[in-house]
């Protein structure tokens, strides 16, 4: 039997995103160009399955060919032919769904690898007997040869994403380890390039280390030293077919700022240049209110096991106007709100730049999963001086966190209900705060290549100690590089902190709508919710590598340890038995004390995050996140056996179905697909009706290049 958690349940969750009435409210104009930029999305999406695993990309491919030549209901009866029961022919849609869901073999949420729930005989047998099998023998045959071993594999090293023995990386050559990552780091520092869309491959010449830093573009270009190579053109292919869209695109955009934008970002994706991405992201910024919100390009690091590159991300989402006033309310009060956070005024931004926050309905998101909220860009030095956006995705928000009582787990029976109520409106709390003032607020003093310091080093003091601050951001230093491995649970634990220490603002929850006895229950199902989820979050942990495999998950965590160590009956979790006689847990939270013992536990720890954020302190700021993030049996509570009883009790993440568009005559189409195994599949089928083959045999081209340099 394999373990559960490496195989997708045959009743996961799966819904389609509704976007019909939000995109037929559009104009032609803008519905054009909500098209082109989802063409450049759905491209550039295809690289996460380059950069996830070695063999993603070719169990895509096998799976295209398959359902290109027979849908899924089409390609039933030959299952059944083949010899696979019902429940094995559903087990391979859902492998085939999560797979495009993911954009790859490994979750987008926890990183740890999935196989297909049949046997390795019944797969091979529905291959040999598939249509595309019978069209192309030879073809499906080295396909499926290609993959087949890694499809099933669960050797240790392969069962989740890492660096060297801990894990599968496709970001770095399979002889990278993370002193190798952390010489690569200096390298790109020394020449002020970022790593956001490099990879690295290291050779070994004459007993000589040399590496090859790939950086993504369409572009072919090469520089060497005697150590170092910068080898432009990686994922070119793809790179091209993202720049035509986007110049495309260009032609229908509402304004200037629309226009320069995606100049620079084709400008980014031509030759390479992370400085071009951030000179669109300010045009991005400046874009204030579009009706048609999109960003593109290598965004969130939680995937790279050194926490430097960028995994490929774009949407395009159509705005919530209703939702979207709630969220402007907020960004206006965030001036009197931030003065509220736990840190002297001198760690907090010279002035807070007021960005766009809105609630948008998905259109389109490529990459490997959807989140709930973003606050991008990334770049500390734009957000630092320049500002950022904030984004609720609201049909996502209404369809991702749908719970049912009966598969509601750890809580005690008086709170089930009361969570399934609150849950949803708490969330949309919390997903506000975490973005915009979580993520948008702290200063990182900085002395620049200059000498200059944007702080006063004679007068600015560490809150913790009394004494001058002693430690700073140097030169090309970012906080990803200087963090590293910790940078982003580290600053997703700081804005999760932020979000329950601004919703017991009065102020806050009226914004939202919550005023008395309604405002109490947000506030409750918030800070329950936090700690329920510190408690699921052991399903992300990895005890033989003593590794998190998920950044939220494990700043949850960590916050749950800090309210546990508040003591005085704040929270409280014990080990049981459940109703079905197997092992149980129940988690439990003193609403009477939220406003005083778990207040203050989050005052405290929230300013000790932001003073060795903003100073660099990177050793003190290690230790004290490490320390809270350790997952032992030691203490009152058994982590480690808890973690078996999540594991015994958890529930799949839900996956997506969304919609695909195609041009008719003057007109843009939508096209909705239903929300199932079969619908995802499908909606995946369709998505490149033009030159499906030739992106397939690029991708495949991209595989077998790489092939030597996971060995």
């Amino acid at each position: 039997m394999v373990d559960s958690q490496y195989y997708l349940p045959n009743d996961i969750g799966i819904s389609a995103l509704d976007c019909r009435e939000a995109f037929r409210l559009l104009s032609p104009k803008e519905q054009m160009y909500a098209h082109y930029l989802s063409r450049a999305s759905w491209y550039g999406g295809l690289i996460v399955l380059i950069q996830t695993s070695p063999e993603s990309a070719n169990i895509y491919v096998l799976l295209q060919k398959m359902f290109h030549a027979q849908a899924p209901q089409q390609l039933e009866a030959v299952a059944t032919a083949a010899g696979l029961s019902a429940e094995e022919y559903q087990a391979f849609l859902v492998y085939a769904a999560g797979l495009y869901a993911n954009m790859g073999n490994y979750k987008s949420f926890g990183d740890t690898k999935f196989i297909p729930n049949l046997p390795k005989e019944k797969f091979k047998a529905l291959v040999w007997e598939s249509l595309a099998f019978k069209q192309s023998p030879g073809d499906m045959e080295t396909l499926w040869g290609c993959c087949c071993e890694l499809l099933y594999s669960l050797e240790d090293k392969q069962k989740q994403l890492g660096l060297g023995e801990k894990g599968i990386s496709a970001y770095f050559s399979g002889n990278c380890c993370l002193e190798d990552a952390e010489f690569a780091q200096k390298f790109l520092d020394s020449k002020n390039l970022s790593a956001y869309n490099t990879r690295l491959f290291k050779t070994e010449i004459d007993g000589k280390r040399c590496y090859e830093v790939r950086l993504a573009s369409t572009v072919l270009l090469r520089e060497r030293d005697s150590v170092f190579s910068v080898k432009r053109g990686d994922y070119a292919f793809l790179m091209e077919k993202v720049c035509q869209n986007l110049e495309k695109a260009k032609d229908y955009a509402a304004n200037e700022n629309q226009k320069r934008m995606l100049e620079e970002y084709t400008r980014s994706f031509t030759c390479g240049s992370v400085e071009a991405h951030k000179e669109g992201s300010r045009y991005w910024i400046k874009d204030k209110g579009p009706i048609v919100e999109s960003y593109i390009g290598f965004i969130e690091s939680y995937r790279d096991p050194f926490g430097s590159r960028g995994e490929f991300e774009g949407f395009v989402a159509v705005v919530n106007k209703a939702m979207s006033a709630r969220f402007a309310q907020l960004v206006s009060s965030a001036e009197v709100l931030l003065p509220e956070l736990p840190w002297p005024p001198a760690f907090e931004k010279d002035r807070f730049l007021k960005p766009d926050f809105t609630s948008l309905d998905v259109l389109t998101f490529a990459g490997s999963g959807i989140p709930a909220g973003i606050n991008i860009p990334n770049y500390d030095d734009i957000r630092q001086t320049e500002g950022f956006k904030n984004v609720s995705l609201g049909n996502v928000l209404a369809v991702a966190y749908a719970t049912q009582k009966d598969k509601l787990t750890f809580l005690e029976e008086n709170d089930k209900d009361l969570y399934i109520k609150w849950k949803g409106p708490s969330f949309e709390v919390q997903v506000g705060l975490h973005e915009l003032l979580g993520h948008g607020s702290g200063k990182l003093f900085v002395q620049d290549d200059k000498g200059k310091y944007n702080f006063d080093q004679t007068a600015v003091r560490n809150p913790e100690t009394g004494e001058l601050i002693s430690s700073w951001y140097k030169g090309s230093e970012t906080w990803d590089s200087k963090f590293s491995t910790i940078a982003s649970s580290y600053e997703e634990c700081r804005a999760e902190c932020v979000g329950l220490y601004l919703c017991l603002n009065k102020q806050v929850l009226s914004i939202f709508g919550h005023e008395g006895e309604d405002a109490e229950e947000v506030v409750y199902v918030n800070w329950l919710n936090m700690v329920r989820a510190g408690l699921l979050g052991l399903e992300f942990y990895t005890p033989e590598s003593k590794s998190w495999r998920q950044a939220h998950m494990q700043a949850r965590f960590v916050i749950l340890r800090v309210l546990l160590e508040a003591g005085e009956g704040l929270v409280g979790l014990r080990e049981c038995t459940g109703a079905d006689g197997r092992p149980d847990a129940v988690i439990t939270l003193d609403r009477s004390k939220i406003y005083t013992v778990g207040k203050s536990a989050i005052q405290r720890f929230l300013c000790k995050l932001q003073v060795h954020k903003s100073t660099a302190d990177v050793e003190r700021g290690r230790a004290l996140y490490e320390g809270y993030s350790a997952v032992t049996a030691d203490g009152t509570h058994n982590f480690l056996h808890l973690r078996e009883t999540v594991l015994l009790r958890k529930e799949a993440r839900k996956m997506f179905v969304q919609a695909n568009t195609y041009i008719k005559g003057d007109a843009v189409e939508l096209v909705e697909y239903e929300g199932s195994a079969a619908g995802l599949i499908q909606s995946f089928v369709e998505r490149f009706p033009d030159n499906a083959e030739e992106v397939e045999a690029q991708l495949l081209q991209m595989t077998c290049t790489d092939s030597s340099c996971w060995c």
